[in-house]
């Protein structure tokens, strides 16, 4: 089974969390994202 290593896991992909994930990885963290449908969300 493949081994992971990351700073960061972010669920859902929606603005809040592709925000989030980008601004950690701007710091240099390794960042993985999970998302069940599609990426982007909605904002209400």
């Amino acid at each position: 089974m493949p081994s992971f290593d990351f700073d960061l896991l972010t669920i859902g992909a929606g603005s809040g969390g592709v925000a989030a994930s980008r601004r950690a990885a701007a710091h240099g963290a390794r960042v993985a994202i999970c998302e069940g449908d599609r990426v982007g969300g909605t904002c209400v």
